[in-house]
Order: C-alpha cells, then structure tokens, then sequence
C-alpha cells in the first residue's frame, strides 16, 4: 500500500507543471524540433524588433527627461552629502539615525533659507523689474553707452524685452506663475524625498553596483569607484562653499557703495556662481549693469570689484577648495561645461566636472594602462 501511495505521488510530482527541471526537456511535452534556419526574413524581422525596440526605449528616455534630470541631482545631492553620513556614523550614530540628521539639517537650511531669501527676493526683484525701463534711460544719457545704443538700435529691443508687462505675459498670467510656482515646489520635494531614499540605501546601491562587475575585477572597481564617489561630493561641497562665498561678498559690497536690491543680487551671483567657467563672468555683468545704471562711478566701482574678486577666486579662492579634490584640465572643464549646459542647462554645468574628472580617472587608471600592455 505504501509503494502505490509513493508512486501516485512521483507520479503526481511529475505531471506537475510547475516543478523546475534542471535535466533539460522530459519529452513530456512532444520532442523539441529543430533549431530554425538563420533565413534572411528571421534576420530582418528580429532586425526590425530590435530598431522598434530601441525607438521605444528613446521615446521613454525622451518622455521621462524631466524624471531623470531630478534623479540625477538627488543622486548628486546624496553622494555630496554621505561623507556627512560617514561623520556621524564615526561618531557613535546608527545609518538610520545619521541620515535623519542629515535629513533634519538639510531641511532646516532650506526652510530657513526660503524664509530669510523669498521675501525680499520677491519684493526687490519685482521693483527692479518695474525700474528697468528708468534704468535703461539712465544708461543712454551716458555718452558711450548711448553711442553703443544708436549704433546697434538696442534702445527698442530692451525698452519692449525690459517691460514688465511683457514679462507678465511670458509668465502666462496668474495661472502660469501659479504653474510655476507649484511646479517648482513639486520638482523642489521630488529632490528632497529621492536624496533621502538614495541616503538611507546608498550602501546598499554601491554594494549592488559593485556586485554587478565579475568578482576578479570587483576589488578594483570598488576603488576606483569611491574614488569617484569621494571627487564628486568633494566638488560639490567646494562648489557651493564658493558660491556661498562671492554671495556674501557681493551684498557686502553693495551695501558699503549704496546698490539698490542688495540681497537679490547676491542671490543672482551666488546662483550664477555655480555654473563653471562662465557663471562668475554672467554674475558680474548683471551687478555692473544695475550699478551703472545707478551711477557711473558706481557702476565703475563694481566692474573693478568683480575684476578683483574674479582674480582672488580663480588663483586664491579655487585652487585651495576645488583643485585637490578635482583636478581637471582647463580646457576639457570647458569643454564640459558648455556641452553639459547645452543639453542639460545648469544642472548639465553643475555635473560636467565631476563628470570630467571621473572620466579622466577612468581613462587614467583603466584605458591607457590597457593600451599600453598590447
């Protein structure tokens, strides 16, 4: 009796079909026919599988750009900010609890930085808005500029480009600043919720990352690899210790020479800042114009200011925050920066060096040393 229960119950084991086999085909399904021809229609219709599937894989690309430009500054947000993680965690503070710290401070600088920036941000900026067009007349009565003026007919192009009822419509209104503003907030939280996700994983996703590469090769990715980790978030943090830097400069030069909307232009030439190679240069114009559009010694004042600064930045200021953890050349961080803002705008800028700099270590460390052993 028990040898007929032990057979119905191979037998019950063998007609199950979804027991995994690792022997092959059991012929319980008919004998396997044989493998199909390479004919010239199953190589053109895969061919054309495969191109529609790399469309759609573009057009997936293409639709979700906004998504993974967000996914990309989270990510960058969290490598900047892990060392920070790292630091509490040396301290004696558990993962979960470091990176709630972290969280916390981040959350309490920006709380605060909105609090103390937006107001006067809103009120001076719509002021100097609603002044441009008297600036712009203060400009022509100035002989040089005038001459530049009517020599190139600039005069109608800024006075239409410069109204404020025209800047009004190009905002769509009422419901297309409220877009923007929810819009904003919307991108600014979808940042803040994936940094902290890719902060409380980020040892997991570097371990995964890391078990991808076959195992003779791991120990050797896993070095490089944190070394493009540690250069990435040593730039940020260098990148935003600068630009903090010539924002604080800026408005207390402007409060010491009498410029109208200190506070908003620092925040111009902080956020200007951030952007390589030709963000300082683009900060220094907007002040120049309001200060000689104000008075032209003062306007003087403040080209000679950001000349001096400029210089004391790029020999003094970078070198000693930036270069050590970035080394990159000149020419290729310009490169860089104009290709990344080409296609990604400043957030393309913000990432082109680190960029460079990994891609220069990788070339560096992996294919030149290979190139050299044929």
């Amino acid at each position: 009796m028990s040898r007929e229960a032990g057979g119905r119950a191979a037998e019950a084991d063998a007609s199950d079909p979804t027991e995994f086999e690792a022997g092959g085909p059991s012929g319980r399904f008919g004998i396997p026919g044989r493998p199909l021809r390479r004919s010239s229609f199953l190589i053109g219709f895969t061919g054309a599988l495969g191109v529609l599937l790399a469309y759609a894989v573009f057009l997936g690309l293409r639709n979700a750009t906004g998504i993974l430009v967000l996914v990309v500054i989270a990510l960058f947000l969290a490598v900047g900010l892990h060392p920070a993680v790292v630091r509490l965690r040396g301290w004696g503070l558990s993962h979960g609890l470091a990176v709630a710290v972290v969280t916390l401070t981040v959350v309490l600088l920006i709380v605060g930085g909105v609090l103390a920036l937006v107001p006067p941000v809103v009120t001076q900026s719509g002021q100097f808005i609603e002044q441009v067009p008297s600036y712009v007349d203060e400009l022509r009565r100035n002989a040089t500029v005038n001459d530049l003026v009517e020599r190139y007919d600039l005069m109608e192009r800024i006075q239409s480009a410069a109204n404020a009822d025209t800047i009004g419509r190009a905002l769509g209104g009422v419901l297309g600043g409220a877009q923007l503003i929810f819009g904003t907030i919307f991108r600014a939280l979808t940042v803040l919720v994936l940094t902290i996700y890719f902060l409380a994983y980020f040892d997991k996703l570097r371990s995964l990352g890391y078990a991808l590469v076959p195992r003779t090769r791991r120990e050797r990715v896993r070095l490089i690899g944190d070394e493009i980790l540690t250069r990435v978030g040593a730039y940020m943090v260098g990148a935003l210790s600068i630009a903090v830097l010539a924002g604080a400069s800026t408005f207390v030069f402007a409060l010491v020479v009498g410029l109208p909307y200190p506070f908003a232009l620092a925040v111009v030439v902080a956020v200007t800042d951030l952007i390589p190679q030709i963000g300082a240069t683009l900060g220094a114009v907007v002040v120049t114009l309001v200060g000689l559009a104000t008075d032209l010694p003062v306007g003087i004042a403040c080209l000679v200011f950001f000349l001096i600064y400029q210089q004391v930045e790029n020999y003094l200021i970078y070198p000693k925050i930036m270069r050590r953890a970035v080394a990159v050349n000149e020419v290729a961080a310009l490169l860089a920066a104009l290709l990344g803002v080409s296609l990604l705008g400043v957030v393309g800028a913000l990432i082109a060096i680190p960029t460079v700099a990994a891609l220069q270590l990788i070339l560096r460390e992996v294919v030149l040393p290979r190139q050299d052993s044929r």
